[in-house]
């Protein structure tokens, strides 16, 4: 397909071709649209132009890596998020490397450090979203599932039905779970400890 053709698809149309035909084109034209932005982005965070240009670089590869294996419903706002998700594990790691003497500790260590900040990462996202939470909302999925209280200790706690907590549950549960699909977070958090509290 011609490269004005490309230009003119949707971030659907170009997301589809690429995962279901490999297109390079249509990979082509969604990092050219989105390369700016994203590097904006970074540097922003970073202050850092070298770095800025790795990490969105990183995240493209990334998505062309997984392009059959990732749901990528929002381009813009998965590929930004991937970069912030990118720049915080950057930020962290270096943050407790300075702490920590690279030389006496083995692979498994580092790997472990890099869990624990992701998963600080996610939990931080996560937490987000639950202050965007319509306020009973928030505090029942907050009880539910980061203090793990029972339905039944919630009802008590605030004075109302073990129905109508199922009912703040099941809703704010359901508009996480379509901030994460929208947003692209899912394909990025499907491994963490801490999402599966929320599925």
């Amino acid at each position: 397909m011609q490269t004005d053709v490309l230009q003119s698809c949707s971030d659907e149309v170009l997301l589809e071709m690429i995962r279901l035909e490999g297109n390079h084109s249509a990979f082509t034209t969604l990092y050219d649209r989105y390369w700016n932005k994203l590097l904006a982005i970074a540097y922003n965070l970073l202050r850092d132009k070298s770095s800025a240009k790795e990490i969105v670089q990183e995240v493209f590869i990334s998505l062309w890596n997984r392009r059959t294996d990732i749901e990528v419903r929002n381009a813009g706002s998965y590929l930004a998020t991937a970069v912030k998700f990118s720049v915080f594990k950057q930020i962290e790691r270096q943050r407790r490397y300075r702490h920590i003497e690279l030389a006496e500790i083995g692979d498994l260590q580092l790997a472990t450090v890099d869990d624990k900040i992701e998963d600080l990462f996610i939990k931080e996202y996560l937490a987000g979203l639950l202050e965007a939470l319509p306020e009973k909302c928030a505090v029942v999925v907050n009880y539910s599932r980061i203090r793990d209280w029972s339905n039944a200790q919630i009802a008590e706690e605030l004075n109302i039905a073990e129905k109508t907590v199922e009912g703040h549950l099941t809703k704010g549960l359901k508009l996480i779970r379509a901030n994460l699909k929208t947003s692209g977070m899912l394909s990025l958090l499907t491994t963490s400890a801490t999402w599966h509290l929320f599925r």
